[in-house]
Parts: C-alpha cells; sequence; structure tokens
C-alpha cells in the first residue's frame, strides 16, 4: 500500500503545527525588518546630520571651489593662524579644520594639506575634499602650461557604447545588472532554502530515531516512502513558512516606510550603492527606460519556469543527502563530518556563480558547472538570463532528475539500515557496506 500521502500530510502538519515552527515564524521577519529598520533609521540620522568644516586657506587657490553642500558646509577662515583656527574649531565644534600651507610651487602642495578633527574623519568627506583639490590642482598646472581648460572641458564626452546582437536586439549596462540581480537572487535563495530545510530533514530523522519511534513506523512503511515522506512533508511546510514570511515582512516594510517614515532603503550594501553609482553615469530618463527595456527582454516564462524545476531538483537532491545523514548518525555533533562534503558542490556552485558566470557565462567554465547535477542549480538559474539555449537547459534538468533519483537510491540504502543502528559513529567505510546490503 502506498503510504507516501499519509507520511507527507503527517510530517507537513508535525512541522506547522510545532510550537517552535509557529514562534520562528511569526518572529524571524519581525527581527528581520526591525534590524533592517534600525539600521535605515541609525544610516537616516548620520546623514542627516549637518556637518561644518572650517578651511584655513593661506593659498587662496581653493576657496572658489568649495561651495557649501547639502549635509556639508565649509566656512573659510580669514587672517588666522593655525592654532588659533584650531581653537575656533574645537570652540565651535566644527566637523574638522582643513588646512592649506602656503607653498612655492604646486608640486610639493600635496605634502602641505592636512585635515584636524577631534575624531577619526568620514573617508567619504576626505575622499571628497581630496577630488576638489585635485581637481584644482590639475587645472592650475595645466593653466601654467598654457592650456585652455575650456576647451579641455567642451572636449570631454560621455561614451555609452549601444550593445547590440547580430539579430538586431539591443541590451544595456542595466540589462546586464538586472540579469546579475536575478541570477544572484536564485541561486543565494536555493542555496538558503538548502541549508535551512535541509537541516530541518536532517534533524526531523535524527529526533525520530533517537525516540524510537521510527521502530513502529518502518514495521508498516517502506524506507524509500518515509524518507521522500520527510523530504516533501518538510519542503512544504517550508514553503508556507516562506510565503508567511514574505507577506508578514511586506507589511512590516510598508508600515514602517509609512506610519514611522523610515526609508529602509537606506539600510543597503555597499555593493548595492556601487552599482547605484555605476547607473548614474547618464541621464535618469534613458536609465529609466533602458530598465523599462531591459524587464521586458528578458525570457521571463523561461525564467519562471527554469527557476521552479531547477529549484524543486536542486533541494529534491541536497535533501535526500541530508535525510541520509540523519539516518547514519544518532545526534547532530556526529554529523558534521557528512555535511561538509554535501556542502563543498554548493559553495563551489555559489562561488562559480558569482565570480566566473557573472564575467563569461557562456565560458567553458560555467557551462560545464551548470551541467554538473550537484553545481547545476546553482549556476544555470544564474547562466539563463544571459540567453541559454533550451537544449543545453533540457539536458542539465535531464542529469539533475537522473542524478536525483540516483541519490534517492543511494540515500535509501543508508536510510534503510542506518535508521535502526544505535551507540556507535558510522564511517564512511561502513556505509559503503550499508549500500551493498
Amino acid at each position: 500500500m502506498n503510504h507516501l500521502p499519509l507520511i507527507i500530510k503527517r510530517e507537513y502538519l508535525t512541522k506547522v503545527k510545532n510550537k517552535s515552527f509557529i514562534v520562528m515564524t511569526i518572529l524571524s521577519p519581525v527581527i528581520m525588518i526591525a534590524l533592517i529598520t534600525v539600521v535605515a533609521y541609525l544610516s537616516q540620522l548620520n546623514n542627516d546630520k549637518q556637518r561644518t568644516i572650517d578651511i584655513l586657506d593661506e593659498t587662496g587657490l581653493v576657496k572658489d571651489d568649495f561651495k557649501s553642500e547639502d549635509k556639508i558646509t565649509y566656512n573659510f577662515l580669514e587672517n588666522m593662524s593655525l592654532n588659533d583656527a584650531k581653537d575656533f574649531v574645537k570652540q565651535t565644534e566644527a566637523y574638522g579644520l582643513l588646512h592649506i600651507e602656503k607653498i612655492s610651487n604646486l608640486d610639493s602642495i600635496s605634502n602641505q594639506i592636512k585635515f584636524y578633527s577631534e575624531d577619526s574623519p568620514s573617508i567619504t568627506i576626505i575622499s571628497n575634499l581630496e577630488a576638489k583639490i585635485d581637481k584644482k590642482i590639475e587645472n592650475l598646472k595645466l593653466q601654467k602650461k598654457g592650456v585652455d581648460i575650456a576647451m579641455i572641458e567642451e572636449s570631454k564626452t560621455n561614451i555609452n557604447i549601444v550593445q547590440e546582437s547580430f539579430e538586431g536586439e539591443k541590451t544595456s549596462k542595466i540589462d546586464s545588472v538586472i540579469k546579475l540581480a536575478f541570477g544572484g537572487a536564485s541561486g543565494y535563495l536555493l542555496f538558503m532554502f538548502i541549508i535551512i530545510y535541509g537541516n530541518m530533514i536532517m534533524r526531523s530523522v535524527i529526533e525520530e530515531k533517537t525516540s524510537r519511534i521510527i521502530e513502529v513506523i518502518i514495521s508498516s512503511v517502506k524506507p524509500m516512502q518515509l524518507m521522500l515522506g520527510k523530504i516533501i512533508g518538510t519542503s512544504l511546510a517550508g514553503i508556507t513558512q516562506f510565503i508567511i514570511w514574505l507577506f508578514i515582512g511586506g507589511a512590516l516594510l510598508f508600515t514602517v516606510s509609512v506610519v514611522f517614515g523610515i526609508d529602509t532603503s537606506r539600510a543597503q550594501s555597499p555593493n548595492q550603492q556601487i552599482m547605484e553609482e555605476a547607473m548614474n553615469n547618464s541621464n535618469i530618463h534613458m536609465q529609466i527606460q533602458d530598465v523599462y527595456d531591459s524587464l521586458h527582454h528578458l525570457p521571463m516564462t523561461n525564467l519562471i519556469v527554469a527557476f521552479i524545476l531547477f529549484f524543486i531538483g536542486g533541494y529534491l537532491l541536497y535533501s535526500s543527502l541530508y535525510a541520509a545523514i540523519g539516518a547514519a548518525v544518532d545526534n547532530e555533533t556526529d554529523t558534521q563530518q557528512f555535511i561538509l562534503p554535501i556542502l563543498m558542490p554548493l559553495i563551489l556552485a555559489v562561488y562559480i556563480g558569482f565570480f566566473t558566470v557573472i564575467e563569461d557565462p557562456h565560458g567553458t567554465v560555467s557551462t560545464v558547472f551548470s551541467f554538473i547535477p550537484f553545481t547545476s542549480p546553482v549556476v544555470m538559474l544564474m547562466r539563463i538570463p544571459f540567453g541559454v539555449p533550451i537544449w543545453q537547459q533540457l539536458v542539465s534538468l535531464l542529469l539533475l532528475v537522473g542524478t536525483f533519483l540516483f541519490t534517492v537510491w543511494f540515500a535509501a540504502k543508508i536510510y534503510r539500515v542506518g535508521i535502526l543502528m544505535y551507540g556507535k559513529k558510522p564511517t564512511y567505510k561502513e556505509l559503503i557496506k550499508w549500500i551493498k546490503y
């Protein structure tokens, strides 16, 4: 008799009715949004802070180049000694003092500029000051040599290379960023899902094995059905939890933004800021149009279908291995020697995706690893946005499914013997013996 639906139902209900599962389903998005809100609030406080920088310029060269900005006010000090300027800055509690000593020639000015402050200054502010002075001194040197600065400025051209395939399909730099974002998010989501819910499956097997409940269950259920039921039931519980997280997280983000007026987009990583700055080199209207065109050109149907298939295939592949590990050991401490070999291909896939696929999505390394079943769920998902032939996707998927079926058979062999073994740490040699039984 096929007991698989009953096992799936039991596993699913056991998970979703568990108190810790319910608590973490509610608390996890609350804690995450709270952290994002705190970071965004602190960033907002820091960015909204008005700073005053006093400048003692003994050369008189840079006065016209330091105009007060949104969050920074530049105040030039006149007829003061350096010591008097320092005392003035301390009394007024200004952010710092920029001192430019009097020089005899422009070549030595780099050694005659100092910034005095009570605390370590912001790297961004120092870089901004350096850029302003660099530009001014560069122009002064050019003028000294008789070069017309106005002509140089007029001759500057902003080149934006139009990218187009031989079939006439146009792309852009923003197009690559969007593809990168989709591929990276897909691979990272799969990686985290496997880590979180693969461990959940493994712990479930260990708990039942330790409590000896498994001896009763195995008398009426085939080990293969029991293992698949645990994998599928736990997966459905994980999907349920993830959907709830999305709803709660989205509602909390909306509440924080509207009610408290905190811009959560301020809590972004440096990499996101770098990508935004890279896209800010052209007109904003052109950027919006490029984004629209990029989204329009993405093969959304292919991306969605491939994401679902590779996500399910990759998760089932690794989950069966986690279940086999749970059956082979008596406690979580003993799992470490087995988990690392399983995680290595997954970690390798993430590194290949972020450091190879991004640079050359159709290169030899990217292509080969997108066919290897233990890395293809991540690497292929990151390649597909850049355009992968359907036949390659199908071959990769067939290899993944075939490997999953083999892994299920392989894991079931270990599962069949391991779930009834107690009190002894298994070795790789013993696992091989179990497969031969």
